[in-house]
């Protein structure tokens, strides 16, 4: 099976479609995939819930897909930076469903998992836990999390083998390992591509089991969200 394409778009085609619950990886625009979150935009699909932790800035990240109206709903745990968003979300034009960010990963790997929901004392006894079952465990109060599944997941690597297996690098690694998990699909952004077996498999951080599809941005533009500098 092979499983590397020529280009953003054509490791989307056939994969992205309207109405989809898609997966994308990255903290801020640290390890985000921008080729391929830039694919999606091109592709013209439209209604898309998007799970991620933030939803980028106005010009750059997932901030792209809600200028063109292609995001109905987020669901996230940060998303300050990003004007459009909040004048969407205010306009009642686009959906939030707000996830504490630990509890976020977790319903990701969970979902990747084949773990349909678990318990966690996060967010209980606040909006976060309205409508949602509860439990007592030794003394303590728990709210119940329903895992997550996405249609397809778009990740950022550092480096894949021809086999998918896949290796981040520092703090881009992030999210991207978890999102990975929970697609049914995943597409993987990477900035090198060896042949199989070249990689250490005791360095491999998502086995290429999950990872159906990869691409080469070996020039990702890696923008950094704010710089802040001595006069």
């Amino acid at each position: 099976m092979n499983k590397v394409y020529g280009s953003a778009a054509e490791a989307l085609a056939g994969v992205v479609k309207d109405g989809q619950t898609i997966a994308v990886g990255g903290f801020g625009l640290c390890g985000i995939p921008e080729a391929l979150i830039a694919a999606t935009r091109d592709s013209g699909v439209k209604g898309l819930t998007a799970i991620s932790n933030n939803a980028g800035v106005d010009e750059f990240g997932l901030g792209i897909l809600l200028k063109t109206r292609q995001i109905r709903k987020m669901i996230s745990s940060y998303v300050g930076e990003n004007k459009e968003f909040e004048r969407q979300y205010l306009a009642g034009e686009l959906e939030l469903e707000f996830t504490p960010q630990g509890t976020l990963a977790e319903k990701l790997r969970a979902g990747g998992s084949g773990i349909p929901a678990f318990y966690t004392r996060t967010g209980y006894g606040t909006l976060v836990a309205e409508g949602k079952p509860t439990a007592e465990f030794d003394g303590q109060m728990y709210v119940l999390e329903r895992s997550l599944k996405a249609d397809v997941a778009l990740v950022k690597a550092w480096k894949a083998d021809k086999a998918g297996n896949l290796v981040y690098r520092l703090t881009a690694r992030n999210f991207n390992p978890v999102c990975a998990m929970a697609g049914k699909v995943t597409v993987a952004e990477v900035e090198e591509i060896v042949e199989t077996g070249e990689l250490d498999p005791d360095q491999i951080h998502t086995p290429g089991i999950f990872v159906q599809r990869i691409v080469l941005n070996a020039t990702p533009e890696k923008r950094i969200e704010q710089r802040t500098v001595r006069k």
